[in-house]
C-alpha cells in the first residue's frame, strides 16, 4: 500500500501530537506538516491543508473539541482531502451499569449528559459522520482512546478521575483502562497507513481490576451512599476543592473499558500494560507508604471532615434561602 506524501497533524503543540508528529515522521515516508492548536483557530488553517493527503486531526487535545472539529472538517473540505483520522475518547460509550465489560469497536454511543467533555466528544463523532456521507469517497477513521497518560503528561482526564476516586460510591469500584501517549501515537501511524475507515478503540489488552487500583493508587475507602457521594462532589467542585465536575462521579462507578480488537487486527499493539501506562502516568502517593492501622485512623478522619463540610454547605444553603 502506497504511503501518503503529505499528512497534517492538527495540535502538534500538545503532547500527543508532538508524540505523533514524531511517530509518523518515523515510519512514514512523508512530510508531516504540524498544526499548532492556536493554528487551528486561526484564517490560515484552511491554506496549512492544500496539497495534504492525510489530515489527523486530535479533538481530544482541546478545550472546544467541537468548534475546533467543525474548523478542520471545513478547512479539509476546501483543500480536497480524501483521508482523515480523528482522535476522540473512549468516553463516548457512557459509563453505565448495562455496559458490556468489555466494550466493542462496534458499541452504541452513550455519553453520559451530565459530563460535558463526553457529550462534546459525541457530538464531534456525529459531525464526523455526517462529513464521512457528504464525501463518500473519504476514508475516514476515528480513534477512541481510553484514558491517556505518559512521564511527562497526565492529560486532562486522569487526574480528574484521581480526584472523584477520593469520594468512593456504591459497592464497589469499576475496572479501569490507561494507556500511554506513545501507544496513541503508534494506533494513529496504523490507521494511517492502513487506511482504517471506520472506528476503533485504543486501549492496551484487558485492564486493573477495582481493588488493584486501590492497591496502586492508595487513598481513603470508606464508601458513601450514592447520594450523599454526589453532594460531596458537588460541594468539593464549588468550593474549589476538586478540578472534578460532579458529571464526572458515575465513571468511578460504572464500567467502560474498551476492547481494541480492530486496531489489533491491524497489526497494532501497546507496548505498555495498564498497569505500566498508570505508573507511568501518576506519581506515587504518601498514602501508600502508610500503615494500614493509620490509614483505617485516617480515612475516618477525612470523612468526617469530608461529612462536617456538606453539612456546613447545606446550613449556609439554608441561611441565604431564608435571608431571601
Amino acid at each position: 500500500m502506497q504511503s501518503p506524501s503529505v499528512i497534517a497533524v492538527t495540535h502538534a503543540d500538545d503532547p500527543l501530537g508532538s508524540r505523533v508528529v514524531a511517530r509518523l515522521g518515523r515510519d512514514l515516508e512523508a512530510r508531516v506538516v504540524a498544526v499548532a492548536g492556536d493554528d487551528v483557530r486561526a484564517a490560515e488553517l484552511k491554506r496549512s491543508l492544500h496539497g495534504v493527503d492525510v489530515v489527523v486531526h486530535l479533538a481530544s487535545a482541546t478545550d472546544e473539541p467541537l468548534d475546533a472539529a467543525r474548523r478542520v472538517l471545513e478547512a479539509a473540505s476546501d483543500a480536497g482531502v480524501g483521508h482523515v483520522v480523528v482522535v476522540t475518547s473512549a468516553l463516548v460509550y457512557g459509563a453505565w451499569p448495562t455496559n458490556p465489560v468489555p466494550l466493542t469497536d462496534d458499541a452504541p454511543l452513550r455519553p453520559n449528559p451530565d459530563f460535558a467533555p463526553a457529550v462534546a466528544f459525541g457530538e464531534v463523532e456525529r459531525l464526523v459522520g455526517e462529513w464521512r456521507e457528504a464525501h463518500p469517497s473519504a476514508v475516514v477513521a476515528v480513534l477512541r482512546p481510553a484514558v491517556a497518560v505518559a512521564e511527562d503528561e497526565a492529560g486532562w482526564l486522569a487526574p480528574m478521575l484521581a480526584a472523584v476516586r477520593g469520594v468512593p460510591v456504591g459497592d464497589d469500584d469499576p475496572p479501569a483502562q490507561f494507556v500511554h501517549l506513545d501507544d496513541i501515537a503508534a494506533a494513529v501511524a496504523v490507521a494511517v497507513t492502513a487506511r482504517l475507515d471506520g472506528a476503533a478503540n485504543v486501549a492496551p489488552d484487558g485492564w486493573i481490576s477495582g481493588e488493584e487500583l486501590r492497591g496502586l493508587a492508595g487513598g481513603p475507602r470508606v464508601r458513601l451512599p450514592w447520594g450523599l457521594g454526589e453532594k460531596l462532589t458537588s460541594w468539593r467542585w464549588r468550593a474549589g476543592l476538586s478540578p472534578t465536575p460532579p458529571g464526572l462521579l458515575p465513571w468511578t462507578v460504572d464500567p467502560w473499558v474498551v476492547a481494541s480488537d480492530r486496531l489489533k487486527a491491524l497489526g497494532w499493539a501497546a507496548s505498555h500494560s495498564n498497569q505500566e501506562a498508570f505508573v507511568a502516568g501518576h506519581r506515587p502517593r504518601p498514602w501508600a507508604t502508610v500503615s494500614p492501622r493509620r490509614r483505617q485512623e485516617l480515612t475516618l478522619g477525612a470523612s468526617a471532615v469530608a461529612l462536617a463540610g456538606v453539612a456546613a454547605g447545606a446550613v449556609a444553603v439554608v441561611r441565604r434561602a431564608r435571608r431571601r
